[in-house]
């Protein structure tokens, strides 16, 4: 149920996923080059599947911090009403 605080009180994941996906980045790149050195290619080509998933991840987390905060409604807005209880 909503309270009407949400807007003041949420909290955005979106750095926290930034920097875990900045340290999964530099993992994949690492592991890409150590197993071709090693000469292991399946893991070498499973890092760089990695490594362009992450890439990805991480464009989509920084458009999302560039767009900035969306439309919270204010402290005017009330919380919803809430639920009706029915008689059965």
């Amino acid at each position: 149920m909503r309270t009407g605080s949400e807007p003041t009180t949420a909290r955005s994941a979106l750095r926290m996923r930034l920097w875990l996906s900045l340290w999964g980045l530099a993992w994949a790149v690492f592991g890409t080059a150590a197993f071709a050195v090693v000469g292991r290619p399946g893991w070498a080509a499973a890092c760089g599947v990695l490594w362009l998933v992450i890439t990805v991840d991480v464009v989509v987390v920084v458009r999302h911090l560039r767009q900035g905060p969306h439309y919270q409604p204010g402290r005017d807005v009330p919380p919803y009403r809430p639920p009706e209880r029915r008689p059965w």
